[in-house]
């Protein structure tokens, strides 16, 4: 990655260590106006190619580690989340990064320390999927589920043809390249923070699915948007990643 963001003391502080491996990316187009009260303070919408993007993303969280701890039981675990795309300036750079509308995972600890130290919108759920328990070079069909009140849903897709890594300027560096988290706190600031992997490589997704409680999990507002089928869908082999630790930007952010 680009940036890099240093702290009061200059050196950048690793909150979150891991592996995010298996990565199924639906993407849809979304109009601005359903997503525009939940940017947060200091930075402005993303587009690609003129278009503003929602992404449905699961995955496998591998190798867990925070402050360099492996906390026993929590090592290994599935996540989906519903994201948009928002950038910042500052410090001379265009940050682009991301913000989560909603993360489903199926480990309490994980959703209060998420929720605790970044204040981002994580739920528990019982959670369940297809991927391989490891990196894989042919991850083949991936499915990801999870059960809330209205039952069980999912999101899945099958990894077809030969990964390569994106093009520059391509929908697919766009979906997998923004490096930042933004997250809006009660108090109306923003707490932004750095999430570090090199490049990830990406498959077609083919016969994409997604079959949720769009209203009960997102809002209504997202309920046109993921009704129809997927801009586009993708498959990523992912890496090891660093999240950094978080800093709050001012209310009166430049």
């Amino acid at each position: 990655m680009n940036g890099r963001h240093a702290g009061p003391t200059g050196v950048r502080r690793p909150f979150l260590t891991a592996a995010w491996h298996h990565l199924v990316m639906l993407s849809w187009e979304i109009d601005p106006a359903a997503l525009a009260p939940r940017v947060p303070v200091g930075t402005a919408l993303d587009r690609w190619d003129g278009r503003t993007l929602v992404s449905v993303v699961g995955f496998r969280f591998l190798d867990a580690r925070v402050l360099g701890v492996a906390v026993p039981g929590h090592r290994r675990f599935d996540e989906v989340n519903l994201r948009f795309y928002v950038r910042r300036e500052a410090a001379g750079e265009a940050r682009r990064g991301v913000v989560f509308v909603r993360e489903l995972v199926p480990r309490a600890a994980v959703t209060w320390l998420a929720r605790r130290a970044y204040g981002e919108p994580y739920r528990t759920v019982q959670m369940r999927s297809s991927a391989p328990a490891g990196p894989s070079e042919a991850p083949g069909r991936l499915v990801y589920e999870w059960r809330t009140e209205a039952g069980w849903q999912r999101v899945a897709a099958t990894a077809e043809g030969a990964p390569a890594a994106p093009p520059a300027g391509s929908h697919e560096e766009f979906v997998t390249r923004h490096h930042w988290g933004y997250t809006r706190q009660p108090d109306g600031a923003t707490v932004e923070y750095e999430v570090e992997h090199p490049p990830w490589r990406v498959w077609r997704g083919a016969a994409p699915v997604l079959e949720a409680d769009v209203a009960g999990l997102y809002g209504v507002e997202f309920v046109s948007a993921l009704a129809g089928p997927p801009l586009s869908a993708l498959v990523a082999d992912g890496s090891a990643v660093t999240v950094y630790r978080p800093r709050r930007i001012p209310l009166a952010a430049p």
